[in-house]
């Protein structure tokens, strides 16, 4: 029988394999597209609102200065804008260009596509998938503790 602790150990294993096979056919994916995993990252944190660096690194789970490198890309490829914070007068805000909506629009259709054909050879429901985010949610939120 497995105790609590094991089967901790063995999710957790399983989530970093599950994100590194996802980080590898994400890759692919954002090629297509001539992005890369990074970009559609960054480029997805900042479809939710206007963000600093920071804070999209924070929600990441990266470092600042790599997420800095993205940004400035991505803003040099007119994805990506730069505003005044009113909040932080020298951390500007990161929000997405027409064209960075558009370029994350066609990654998430391609990656749609493949993730419907993945998650049907799974043979995986919404239901399943989403009962398995409510546990890994409180796993966090306990690890981040009070």
């Amino acid at each position: 029988m497995t105790d609590v602790q094991e089967a901790y150990r063995l999710l957790v294993a399983d989530v970093y394999e599950l994100a590194g096979t996802s980080r590898r056919t994400s890759e692919a994916i954002a090629a297509t597209a001539g992005q890369t995993t990074a970009r559609w990252h960054v480029l997805s944190v900042l479809s939710g609102a206007p963000s600093t660096v920071a804070a999209v690194a924070r929600r990441l789970g990266l470092a600042r200065q790599s997420v800095q490198r993205v940004a400035d890309d991505l803003v040099a490829d007119g994805l990506a804008d730069r505003a005044p914070n009113p909040d932080h007068r020298t951390a500007p805000l990161l929000e997405l260009t027409g064209a960075g909506r558009a370029a994350l629009a066609a990654l998430v259709e391609r990656g749609d596509a493949d993730r419907a054909r993945v998650l049907a050879a799974a043979g995986t429901s919404a239901e399943e998938l989403l009962a398995c985010r409510e546990v890994l949610r409180r796993l966090v939120a306990a690890l981040d503790g009070p």
